[in-house]
């Protein structure tokens, strides 16, 4: 071999040791809320990102999963303290530790996922999931053909029934007659992780008729899974994709960029090129997105799937601005009278 060439290998692989030994001192933090990892859903698609990132990058990756809400404010202090690049607390349930924690450790990076917080080493990683479920609002309005479907939802909080609201509007945009059964598993975030109520107030929904339902339930929509399989009827899943979780059952899945946000914060962590403050994903940005894919593809007419992608456009576009507050149905009732 030349040794010029054997120099500039020698050096190249000098230097991709260098670089692969510095990702490695980059320590992430990923604490879980409730439920933590193995909901199919919300927490798993934060991991996805996570994990990914740590195969690319091969940095040290330590995953939390608090064992009472009350321990979350010590889990983020606890890898604080440890002096990691970056903290992510996953869900909303973090927004008041990190305004306790992330001041006190101002060198350090945390990211805060469906909530905002007021430090600015906190990057708010913010999902407009009312855009994504208007379109499954549109699908499902029209696959029905029983005239109702259905919504389950986990906490009742406005975080949640932006879901249903969103869902709710893309629905009457394309069939006001379609009816609409709403249940919520609870006011507590325990209503995240409680597959039996959610399983039941499903089974309840499709014992009034509807033929869909869409769950953004986290855990608890596992038990809207297991009505789906028993009835045979279809579901709709969100955050992650569920497509392949009963084939020919699911009609679509509306991906919150969660995996992606996630990614893209380690990766900005990796390339010193940090931000705090809030990061918005919609359909716009990428981070929203209804997927269609071998297990579904069958489900969704040509005709379904030009009408979503037109309400698509309009959306990116701002021709339509989809709700996702109470206020904002009602301003538009009072309007309509």
């Amino acid at each position: 071999m030349n040794k010029n060439l054997l120099l500039i290998f020698c050096l190249c692989f000098i230097t991709l040791n260098i670089f692969q030994a510095s990702y490695a001192n980059i320590k992430v933090g990923l604490i879980y809320d409730v439920r933590g990892r193995g909901d199919l859903s919300f927490c798993d698609a934060a991991y996805a990102g996570a994990k990914k990132a740590e195969d690319k990058w091969n940095i040290k990756l330590t995953e939390i999963n608090p064992v009472q809400n009350t321990d979350t404010e010590m889990a983020v202090r606890r890898l604080a303290k440890l002096k990691y690049d970056l903290i992510i607390g996953v869900g909303f349930l973090f927004r008041e530790p990190m305004d306790r924690v992330a001041p006190d450790f101002p060198d350090v990076n945390f990211a805060l996922i469906d909530a905002e917080a007021k430090p600015t080493n906190v990057a708010s990683l913010i999902y407009k999931a009312h855009e994504g479920t208007f379109l499954a609002g549109v699908i499902a309005a029209m696959k029905t053909e029983t005239k109702k479907v259905g919504f389950v939802g986990g906490m009742k909080i406005p975080l949640v029934e932006a879901f249903e609201i969103g869902f709710a509007a893309g629905i009457k945009a394309t069939n006001p007659d379609v009816k609409l059964l709403v249940n919520y598993v609870g006011v507590t975030p325990k209503a995240f992780d409680d597959p039996a109520k959610g399983r039941e107030l499903a089974l309840a929904q499709y014992k009034k008729g509807a033929d869909i339902i869409i769950a953004a339930a986290g855990a608890s929509g596992l038990g809207v899974l297991d009505a789906a399989k028993q009835t045979k009827k279809y579901i709709i899943w969100v955050d992650s994709n569920g497509n392949g979780l009963i084939p020919g059952q699911v009609l679509t899945s509306v991906i919150k960029g969660v995996e992606l946000s996630v990614y893209q914060m380690i990766g900005h962590v990796v390339s010193d090129t940090f931000t705090g403050g809030v990061k918005n994903y919609g359909l716009k940005e990428g981070g929203i997105e209804f997927i269609v894919d071998k297990d579904n593809e069958s489900l969704l007419s040509e005709d379904v799937l030009k009408k979503v992608k037109e309400f698509k456009e309009k959306i990116i576009s701002g021709d339509i601005i989809v709700p996702h507050l109470r206020s904002q149905t009602k301003s538009e009732e009072k309007q309509r009278k």
